[in-house]
C-alpha cells in the first residue's frame, strides 16, 4: 500500500510540475514572442516584427509557400506604405490550443487585424494561425508561420473570434 501511495504521489507531483513548467514556458513566450509581436504590428514596426522569426522560415498563406524570407521585406514595405497613407493597426488574438515542451511550441489561434483609416473608419480582417516556435540559441523565435481567412471555405468572421476573449500582455 506504501509503494501505491508512493507511486501516485510521485505521478502526481511529477505531473504538477511537468504543466508548471510548460505554463512557465508558454508564458515566456508569451513576454518575448506575443507581445513584442502584437507591439510591432500596433507600432508599424517591420524590423522588429522580423525579429521575431527565425533565419530560416516556412510561411505558408493562401497566396503559396514562402521558403525565401520574401515576407519579412514585405513586412518592411506594408508597414511603411500604412504610415505614409495614416494607417494604424490594432492586433488582437487569442489560442485555440498550445502544445509546448522545451524546445518547441505548436500554437493555434484566431486573430482580428483593425485598420483604422486617418478618417477613423476601421476595417477588421480575420483568420487563424498555426505557429511553429523554436527555441534557437536560448531565444524563441517563429519558425514556421501559416494562416488563412478561411476554414473549410467559410470565411472567418468576428464571430469566430468573439468565441474568446483577445489576450492582455
Amino acid at each position: 500500500m506504501r509503494s501505491l501511495l508512493f507511486v501516485l504521489t510521485f505521478c502526481l507531483t511529477y505531473l504538477s510540475y511537468s504543466q508548471n513548467g510548460i505554463e512557465h514556458i508558454q508564458n515566456e513566450i508569451d513576454q518575448t514572442v506575443w507581445k513584442p509581436f502584437k507591439n510591432a504590428f500596433e507600432t508599424l514596426d517591420g524590423e522588429a516584427l522580423n525579429a521575431i522569426y527565425a533565419e530560416e522560415v516556412l510561411r505558408v498563406t493562401p497566396q503559396g509557400i514562402d521558403t525565401e524570407n520574401v515576407f519579412k521585406s514585405k513586412n518592411l514595405e506594408r508597414f511603411k506604405t500604412n504610415k505614409v497613407e495614416g494607417v494604424s493597426i490594432t492586433l488582437d488574438f487569442w489560442f485555440d490550443s498550445r502544445h509546448t515542451n522545451k524546445t518547441t511550441s505548436y500554437e493555434v489561434g484566431f486573430y482580428r487585424i483593425g485598420f483604422i483609416s486617418k478618417d477613423g473608419e476601421t476595417n477588421y480582417s480575420y483568420g487563424q494561425f498555426h505557429i511553429v516556435l523554436k527555441r534557437i540559441n536560448g531565444h524563441w523565435k517563429i519558425t514556421q508561420d501559416w494562416d488563412t481567412a478561411h476554414i473549410n471555405g467559410n470565411p472567418i468572421s468576428a464571430s469566430d473570434f468573439d468565441q474568446k476573449a483577445a489576450l492582455k500582455f
